[in-house]
């Protein structure tokens, strides 16, 4: 949805919406209802864009997230499934999600077993 949005042809027929309306103005005299018309849509518009554009910015942090902790497994082989991560569902990002939280852990474990194993040899 925030790709429709976002699109060149969207913001045009939001101009041609208002060019409309303000050519109409004479055609109603200026009235309360000509000016509710576009106070109504455009406040409405306003709302509705403000949970779209917070649900993309969830989306996309989830996924730089998810690419950054991929780069830092990556020494150990990379999971071939992030190349396609924009393509995911929400709730395949959410699985996703888990299973790399569990190999960072597991490699931070393994991290801290080497780290006593080396001192324990010194």
């Amino acid at each position: 949805m925030s790709h429709v949005a976002g699109h060149p042809a969207t913001f045009f027929a939001a101009v041609a919406i208002v060019l409309v309306w303000a050519v109409t103005g004479p055609l109603f005299g200026y009235s309360d209802a000509w000016q509710l018309v576009i106070n109504t849509g455009t406040t409405i518009i306003t709302f509705l864009m403000v949970f779209l554009i917070q649900s993309s910015q969830n989306r996309d942090s989830l996924e730089i997230q998810l690419k950054l902790s991929e780069l830092v497994l990556a020494m150990r082989g990379a999971n071939d499934r992030i190349a396609t991560i924009e393509d995911m569902s929400d709730k395949e990002l959410e699985e996703l999600h888990r299973e790399s939280h569990a190999r960072a852990q597991a490699a931070c474990e393994a991290i801290e077993k080497r780290k006593e194993s080396r001192q324990k040899r010194v």
